[in-house]
Formats: C-alpha cells, sequence, structure tokens
C-alpha cells in the first residue's frame, strides 16, 4: 500500500505543519499529567481531551513572550560576558541560558497549572546544567548566569529586569519545616531591577528584599532586606553594607571599582 507523505513547500505552510505536530504532541502530554489534578481524577477521556486542547492553545500563545525574553537573555550574556566570542556561543554552549530558556517555558505552563510537565523540564535542566530554578520562579528580562554551577533559585523567587548572579548562589527559603502549610506561602526573595549577586551568596526569607542596584559580594548570607544601592559585603563573617543616600554609586561604577568589596 502507497503512503502519501506531505512535505510543504513554503515556509508558512511548513510552520503550520510543525505548529500541528507541536500541538497534537503538547495535547497528548497534558492529557496525561491531568489526571493529577483532583478535579480531572475521574474525569472521562472527553473532557481530559477537551480540557488539554484548551491548556495546549493557551501556551501557544505565550511563545511570542518567550522568545521576547529569551532574547533578552542572550543580549544579557553577550553583554555582560567579555569572554563570549558571539552570540551563537551563548546560544549553543552557554549552561546558564540554557536553564534560564527551559525555566521561561516551564513557567508557562507553571501558570497554567499543569501538572508534573514544568518540574520534570527544570529538573531535566539541572540535571544537565547543575542549576536549580524552580518553574513558579518569576524573572525579568535581560537575566545572566555566569557561570551557574550550584544556583538555586527558589518557587516564590521574584526577578527583576537587569539581574546579573554568579556560581553558587542560593535565593532560597529561610526555613522548610512547616512543609505543606507553607505551600503557595511568599518564602523566597525579591530581587529589584539592576541587582548583580557575586558567587556563593545566599539571600534567603520571603520577606527579604533586595533593593535596585545593589551589588552582593561572594559569600554573604542575607536574611532581611537591603537599601537600593547598597553594596554589600562579608568580612570576618559580620555583614556589611556600604550606603550613602546622597550619593548612589551607578551600576557601571560598582563594575569597576573594586574598593567596595570588602568595607573596613
Amino acid at each position: 500500500m502507497a503512503i502519501t507523505v506531505l512535505i510543504p513547500t513554503t515556509l508558512r505552510s511548513f510552520t503550520n505543519h510543525r505548529s500541528e505536530l507541536e500541538l497534537e504532541g503538547n495535547i497528548r502530554q497534558i492529557s496525561i499529567v491531568l489526571r493529577y489534578v483532583p478535579e480531572f481524577e475521574n474525569a472521562d477521556e472527553r473532557d481530559i481531551s477537551e480540557e488539554a486542547e484548551r491548556l495546549a492553545l493557551k501556551f501557544l500563545e505565550t511563545i511570542p513572550k518567550i522568545r521576547e525574553y529569551v532574547d533578552t537573555d542572550v543580549q544579557a550574556a553577550f553583554d555582560g560576558d567579555p569572554a563570549a566570542f558571539n552570540k551563537d556561543e551563548i546560544i549553543f554552549s552557554y549552561p546558564g541560558l540554557f536553564a534560564v530558556m527551559v525555566n521561561r517555558i516551564a513557567h508557562e505552563l507553571y501558570l497554567l497549572n499543569i501538572p508534573l510537565i514544568p518540574r520534570i523540564m527544570t529538573e531535566y535542566a539541572h540535571s544537565v546544567t547543575g542549576i536549580d530554578i524552580h518553574p513558579g520562579a518569576q524573572i525579568g528580562k535581560y537575566f545572566f548566569i555566569d557561570h551557574g554551577t550550584g544556583i538555586v533559585i527558589g518557587e516564590t523567587t521574584v526577578i527583576g529586569d537587569n539581574v546579573k548572579i554568579y556560581q553558587g548562589v542560593t535565593l532560597g527559603a529561610l526555613s522548610t519545616r512547616g512543609g505543606q502549610k507553607l505551600k503557595s506561602k511568599k518564602r523566597h526573595p525579591t530581587i529589584d531591577d539592576n541587582v548583580t549577586i557575586y558567587s556563593g551568596a545566599s539571600i534567603l526569607g520571603g520577606e527579604t528584599v533586595v533593593g535596585k542596584n545593589v551589588v552582593v559580594g561572594g559569600n554573604a548570607f542575607i536574611t532581611k532586606s537591603i537599601p537600593e544601592g547598597a553594596r554589600v559585603s562579608i568580612k570576618n563573617q559580620e555583614l556589611r553594607y556600604n550606603y550613602d543616600a546622597a550619593h548612589p554609586v551607578q551600576r557601571a561604577e560598582l563594575e569597576v571599582d573594586e574598593s567596595w568589596f570588602y568595607v573596613i
């Protein structure tokens, strides 16, 4: 029996063909995991299929937004890393970009309350890159992870635009001893725009807010909010920050001035 294969002949028809295939695949995968949602646990296949199609279509609507954000992440990596040869090198080889790109896709699925799939995606990225970003984390534009190994970003973390973090940074919870009682509560910090966090720093707690234009030095352990424009450092296990409200230091100055790092 002869089999007819339809070959798209134009870019538009090829795109439509690929979109239809992806949609069908998404519907199948979402149908499988919807059984984990209590209201669909005992639903019939027709209801499951209809809901899966609705969610798959809603996800497709987010693709332009995901593309826009990933484009800014590539630009942030190129602007922030003098070792970057070109943007193609970043796209094909940087683990930080891969982890963030996976997270941006998973986050949109998370917002649609699709179970399992978002976490499976981010844990795969975690296993490949050593970067652990929960799909619930909200991340703004121009986000750059440099090196990346050992980074942990918790579920309720909120990150603004133009944020740069280095390896070993933890944006975590102060305590998870409450277990499921803490579900849906703000447990992880908020990082405002134009913040740089150097390697090994830990910033913990749902009420902890790091203000705009802050630079956090390596190995700092922070559980309280940091005012806008501060330069945070640690020396002899004592956390200090130097801040002059009348003369705020610009981010560009901080990048070239190393005098802030250990405050005497």
